[in-house]
């Protein structure tokens, strides 16, 4: 139920079968003007692809008073821009096929494009009227607030959502994630056009850019490219320190009070980041432990064998400033204290008893074959490019990958397990009415919120 960034996507990307990275010839493009790219070339089909992502920019930079500013400022860069209003830059996407999108995460703002190749340097030109004269009118942002606005009063119907926003209370405290990327009912209302033209001017800078670049286009023209689209941005950014979240030495268990028939259940402790050693054993064992779906162990012995709940999963994420291993899941308000128990005995199995030779030969196997799906369009190309420069992976990493994920044993899962699945470290959180044999901490507010 945490929002989780884009490595959920890289998890799959980095393990694709031997003949992928031959399908993945990575070209490093610099252009004149010092804008790098990575580039897959492919003229088979007349498409090109741009993804980008000014990292670090996103909603971790936004003050208390304007949450929900880095989303605002992706909802209405495409709304209107130099000489186009929001109508007529829209009826330009669409007239010649282009699309064209802006997203905030909490770490980093970025927008993906994807054009035929004989409407590109259209595509090009409209991308960089959006990044560097958006118009910010009234009328688009006041639209757009609207549409936040009636968004978070959905979601503050939704336990899920409700789950989640608790654990960002809990887990991320004082540190600035725990503000709402999305807005509240209050900040929202505070943004103006002025913040976010502050915003683009101190955040969307070249100094923070990265760009994924696939299909059509050869190396001599996406050098020309980068320079019209990016080379009229900012050059540095305004940076802010931000330090690393901290979780406490002991977890705890904290209750929303809700009257739903089922209880939400988000379990979280700290993670493991890419560049340690012990990740690649991580992510095989958290496939055999809950994040394989239902050929997982936690699957089987909560749903298949007890009935407890529909779905239950474990997840291995990364931010800047933390990384989280998950387990999410939902049961019935009599049984929560059942479903507690069984994944903690899970939690503990997994360490004391070697995961069998089908095991780890499944995981394995899942995790090298899955990618091939995941790079079937230029789309797909183009954002996993960008996702390897992001968490800083060099060109030939989807050559390295396999041969790690293969030299992965039995040992190393339940070394990785015991390093990680600490049942008295978890904090759990909550939201309904579970029956519970100890006492949560029961709060009856969810902050950033209203």
């Amino acid at each position: 139920m945490i929002i989780r960034p884009i490595l959920a996507f890289v998890v799959c990307v980095m393990w694709a079968g031997p003949s992928v990275a031959g399908m993945l010839p990575i070209q490093t493009v610099t252009s004149a003007g010092k804008v790098t790219a990575w580039l897959v070339e492919d003229h088979t089909v007349p498409v090109v692809s741009l993804t980008f992502s000014f990292r670090g920019a996103g909603a971790v930079n936004d003050p208390e008073n304007k949450q929900g500013l880095s989303r605002m400022l992706s909802n209405t860069l495409d709304e209107g821009a130099g000489p186009l209003d929001s109508k007529a830059f829209q009826a330009a996407l669409n007239d010649q096929s282009i699309s064209l999108s802006f997203s905030a995460s909490r770490d980093d703002f970025g927008g993906k494009l994807k054009t035929l190749s004989q409407n590109r340097e259209e595509a090009f030109y409209l991308l960089r009227l959006s990044l560097t004269k958006p118009r910010l009118e009234k009328e688009a942002i006041e639209r757009m607030r609207d549409a936040n606005l009636s968004r978070i009063k959905g979601d503050m119907t939704d336990p899920n959502w409700m789950a989640a926003r608790l654990v960002n209370d809990v887990v991320f405290q004082d540190h600035p994630y725990a503000l709402n990327s999305g807005g509240t009912l209050t900040t929202l209302k505070n943004i103006t056009a002025i913040d976010l033209r502050e915003k683009a001017a101190a955040q969307l800078t070249r100094d923070r850019l990265i760009v994924g670049v696939a299909g059509d286009i050869t190396p001599d023209q996406l050098k020309l490219a980068l320079d019209k689209v990016f080379g009229e941005l900012p050059e540095k950014a305004v940076t802010l320190k931000i330090a690393e979240v901290t979780f406490p030495p002991q977890g705890s268990m904290v209750l929303y009070t809700k009257d739903i028939p089922q209880t939400v259940f988000e379990m979280v402790l700290p993670g493991i980041r890419m560049t340690d050693p012990d990740y690649f054993a991580a992510t095989v064992m958290n496939h055999i432990f809950g994040g394989g779906g239902f050929g997982s162990r936690l699957t089987d012995v909560v749903r298949e064998k007890n009935g407890l709940t529909y779905g239950i999963s474990s997840d291995v994420s990364e931010m800047d400033y933390v990384s989280l291993f998950t387990i999410s899941s939902s049961t019935r308000n009599e049984t929560v204290q059942t479903l507690l128990d069984l994944t903690k005995n899970e939690m503990e199995r997994i360490k004391k008893e070697l995961v069998t030779d089908q095991e780890l030969e499944d995981a394995k196997a899942y995790i090298i074959g899955s990618i091939p799906l995941g790079l079937t369009s230029t789309s797909q190309i183009s954002e996993t490019l960008l996702t390897l420069q992001r968490h800083n992976l060099p060109v030939d990493f989807l050559d390295r990958r396999e041969q790690a994920v293969r030299a992965v044993s039995k040992a190393d899962v339940a070394r990785v397990a015991e390093r990680l699945l600490i049942p008295e470290k978890p904090t759990i959180i909550l939201v309904g009415q579970p029956k519970l044999s100890g006492k949560p901490r029961v709060v009856d507010h969810l902050s950033n919120v209203e």
